[in-house]
């Protein structure tokens, strides 16, 4: 059976993306085939005969050459970067859960090990009957939460892990990502983090614009999302 981890954030724009492809590349490296997945994706760019979404372009690249297509690793893209409840509104699309267990399942039969890259925070809204919280349910993987090292980190950090085991769901771990070069005290904020979210810290990333994920792989310890 497939393992995997479901990968969420403490707010859109905390660098979800890249946590994942540089895990995807960490678990390669292991010798494990990995799938990556984005269900929903919110913004899309042309290219060639169709749109893409930068993300899922990122996470098909870190799987390496056996990369399942963009189509399958975000079954659901939606044109506008907006709530993607909203999207889907505007598209006259409504987001369903059961066609994303499907894809889910099709990439996780193929592979040892799946990465499933939530959109947005852990409550975004997806459809009018369900969030992301409820897909990271049905889908039944471990939970690993990336904090964006900004001013507030820790209320949202702390309220995302206790959203997660509130719905039975298990916090495998967290990463601990700089998106602010001028946070102040970012080293005491992560050992707050370290004594109150109760799960195993998988790595430190530091400010790096435009960062290569294979670059930062080695920063992150997979062994607590392996046992």
């Amino acid at each position: 059976m497939s393992r995997g981890v479901f990968v969420t954030g403490t707010d859109t724009g905390v660098g979800k993306t890249l946590a994942a492809c540089a895990l995807v590349q960490a678990l390669r490296a292991r010798g494990l085939r990995v799938a990556p997945m984005k269900p929903v994706a919110a913004g899309a760019v042309p290219r060639g005969d169709g749109w893409a979404n930068e993300d899922t372009l990122a996470l098909v690249e870190a799987a390496g050459p056996d990369a399942p297509a963009p189509e399958e690793v975000t079954p659901v893209l939606l044109r506008e970067p907006m709530a993607p409840h909203v999207a889907a509104a505007r598209e006259g699309r409504e987001i369903r859960l059961e066609p994303l267990l499907d894809a889910h399942r099709r990439l996780a039969v193929r592979r040892d090990f799946t990465v499933v890259e939530g959109v947005g925070g852990f409550l975004v809204p997806l459809a009018p009957s369900f969030d992301a919280r409820d897909l990271a349910v049905a889908l039944g993987l471990p939970v690993v939460l990336v904090v964006g090292l900004r001013l507030g980190c820790l209320n949202h950090a702390l309220l995302t892990a206790e959203s997660v085991r509130a719905c039975g769901l298990r916090l495998a771990g967290w990463i601990a990502n700089a998106i602010d070069p001028a946070m102040a005290v970012a080293d005491e904020n992560v050992a707050a983090l370290a004594q109150r979210l109760h799960a195993p810290l998988i790595g430190r990333l530091p400010w790096s614009p435009g960062a290569n994920p294979a670059d930062l792989a080695g920063l992150l310890d997979t062994s607590p999302l392996l046992g």
